[in-house]
């Protein structure tokens, strides 16, 4: 299930985009400032940003600078403004798509599906605070700098990565990359995560503030993906 961020400061809007939405199996996370959305995809993960533009305080277009001084989310612009200058500020800014209002329910879940397609489905390399872990690739860098981990390594953190904030225990570690019925002992997981964090160390990525052990029951990665 994709989760969409909608950021609108009208409650009726918001209410109107998740009436939309959620039947056609999105997760809607409404927030009614740019400040709001901004802190919200600091500490979370979404695969999609719809964004109006009017909004008091902070608009649409710093909202949407904001965001991309930290992540590559998708951001698709949802607004009453339909000048070709605002489109194209919009496009230039950072947005991936416009949409204006009034809108098409159709139309817009088919733009929504088709900013999907270009970007969540096609990507597979995730960056997370200068880390780009590229699965096509097989690699991993640091502000451009190669990370050199084994397979099983790669994996691990492969694996913390695509699911940011979420607990896993060795035990689903194991069964996730080696196999339910691999023999596998839980102190090997240990072994990989501390070399994962010295190469990262070595690399001068900050691994303890991310790759993060959380005391008897596993590891998780601190943050989001992008």
């Amino acid at each position: 299930m994709y989760t969409l961020l909608l950021v609108d400061d009208e409650e009726r809007m918001l209410d109107l985009l998740e009436l939309y939405l959620a039947p056609n199996g999105y997760r809607c996370v409404k927030r009614r400032s740019g400040a709001e959305a901004i802190d919200y995809l600091r500490r979370h993960h979404a695969d999609l940003v719809l964004l109006d533009v009017m909004m008091p305080e902070l608009d649409g277009w710093e909202t949407c600078r904001r965001i991309r001084s930290f992540s590559n989310v998708p951001i698709m612009m949802v607004t009453a403004r339909d000048e070709t200058a605002d489109i194209v500020q919009g496009l230039k800014i950072g947005a991936d798509d416009y949409v204006t209002k009034p809108f098409d329910e159709a139309e817009l879940l088919a733009r929504i599906e088709a900013v999907l397609r270009r970007t969540v489905g096609g990507r597979s390399a995730i960056r997370a605070a200068g880390l780009v872990w590229d699965e096509e690739e097989h690699t991993v860098r640091y502000e451009d700098k190669p990370i050199a981990l084994t397979p099983k390594e790669f994996a691990i953190l492969g694996l913390l990565l695509k699911h940011p904030n979420q607990v896993f225990s060795r035990g689903q570690i194991i069964a996730s990359l080696w196999g339910y019925l691999a023999d596998t002992e839980e102190r090997t997981v240990d072994s990989h995560m501390k070399n994962i964090r010295e190469k990262l160390r070595k690399a001068g990525f900050p691994a303890d503030e991310y790759l993060q052990t959380v005391w008897g029951v596993g590891y998780k990665w601190e943050g989001r993906k992008s």
